[in-house]
């Protein structure tokens, strides 16, 4: 799954004069006046365009922006992504009026080598989700040579991220290799030990990550939310913590599973308890067998943050995946900080699988200092998982 060719295989020769369709992920936030607020993921993007302009290629961009339904919505229209992108490159960028039909064909016709258009948004078309073949040929029929860019939408088979790969050679963008190259090799070939740090609300959400990583990491951390629904599970008392009481059978079964492996589960030995979700409720440190009946669990405590930075002080790989208390407010974001800033300090191989983590890091300041910051927070999770991406397994094999 891992081993893919990318356009970095692809010469001068093979690309001069060639249309180019790449499917990047430019689903990017916007104010109420269509200003985009953060330009990360068209910023992302870059290396691969301007590799594919450097070798006069024709450019052609597909994406997707926010859940249209099938339907044309001004809102959502690509235009103010197109100038965003002018503005970086540099040099024009054509917003095309829609992303298949007899008008984007004449239009690509007359491109020149080194030309870039951007094609209206792709989920205008209920077909794109659900990876209509007759859609995916109209939308490969405009080009030679089809490249995957977009992480972030690579675990959903739809028409521009899977289905055009049917009609003509696929290959991974930069961003896409770098996925590979970083998540691929933790998984299969890591440095170790191998730290593996899960955290985020629910254990339902995050169990066949767990279960995945048995036996491939050396220790797995396990923190934010879910570790109540662990807690539990082990017979401690909760209080009112978020608990999934439907999954405490499928924790202690995973419990079982970890004691006959390798692989060593280090939890939180102390929590920061609050007396309401509210961010300034009234709040304490207290050991985890002694969470009061009328309180909730907010964050991991001072003694758990200590624990954890000895570990990722020995770790030569590390992969975070989740925050480790409700970080959204500002006093119980302390556990979460302290976890990136250990990250961004430590000698190890540092990926965070997307997300809230990627925002964490952002918050903390040390973003600069993470060797890789996944840009799917879905595709990462199912990364993780084993499971094979679909828009990676039509890519070419090496």
């Amino acid at each position: 799954m891992f081993n893919k060719k990318s356009v970095q295989d692809l010469t001068r020769k093979e690309l001069e004069g060639k249309r180019v369709l790449v499917r990047v992920d430019f689903n990017v936030p916007m104010d109420d006046k269509q200003n985009i607020t953060d330009d990360v993921r068209i910023r992302s993007a870059l290396p691969t365009i301007e590799y594919l302009i450097k070798n006069e290629a024709k450019v052609i961009l597909v994406s997707h922006l926010g859940r249209p339904d099938g339907k044309a919505k001004d809102e959502l229209r690509m235009g103010p992504i197109a100038a965003c992108l002018q503005e970086l490159l540099k040099k024009p960028v054509k917003k095309l009026n829609d992303c298949i039909g007899q008008d984007v064909e004449k239009e690509i016709a007359q491109m020149k080598n080194g030309d870039v258009v951007m094609l209206e948004n792709v989920r205008f078309y209920k077909e794109e989700e659900e990876n209509d073949e007759n859609f995916a040929k109209k939308l490969a029929a405009n080009a030679d040579i089809f490249v995957n860019d977009a992480f972030g939408t690579a675990h959903r088979a739809h028409a521009s991220t899977a289905g055009v790969a049917e009609f003509i050679p696929a290959y991974a963008g930069f961003l896409i290799q770098k996925e590979l190259d970083f998540m691929g090799k933790a998984l299969t070939d890591p440095e170790r030990p191998f730290c593996a740090i899960i955290g985020g609300a629910k254990v339902s959400s995050k169990i066949s990550v767990l279960k995945n990583l048995i036996n491939k990491v050396d220790t797995i951390i396990i923190g934010g939310g879910m570790m109540f629904t662990f807690f539990k599970a082990q017979g401690y008392a909760v209080g009112k913590s978020l608990c999934e009481e439907k999954f405490i059978d499928t924790a202690r079964i995973f419990l079982d599973q970890v004691k006959n492996s390798r692989t060593e589960v280090v939890f939180p030995v102390d929590v920061i308890v609050g007396q309401e979700f509210k961010a300034d409720t009234p709040s304490k440190v207290v050991k985890i067998e002694e969470i009061p009946a009328d309180w909730l669990g907010m964050d991991i405590g001072p003694s758990s943050v200590r624990k954890f930075e000895e570990i990722i002080k020995k770790s030569k790989t590390i992969v975070w995946n989740g925050p480790m208390g409700v970080f959204e407010f500002p006093r119980f974001a302390e556990g979460t900080n302290r976890v990136a800033k250990a990250l961004a300090g430590s000698r190890a191989i540092t990926i965070i699988g997307g997300g809230d983590s990627a925002l964490a890091v952002e918050r903390s300041g040390v973003a600069d200092k993470i060797t890789h910051i996944s840009t799917g927070g879905g595709a990462s999770l199912e990364f993780l998982e084993g499971k094979e991406l679909p828009g990676i397994a039509v890519l070419q094999d090496k």
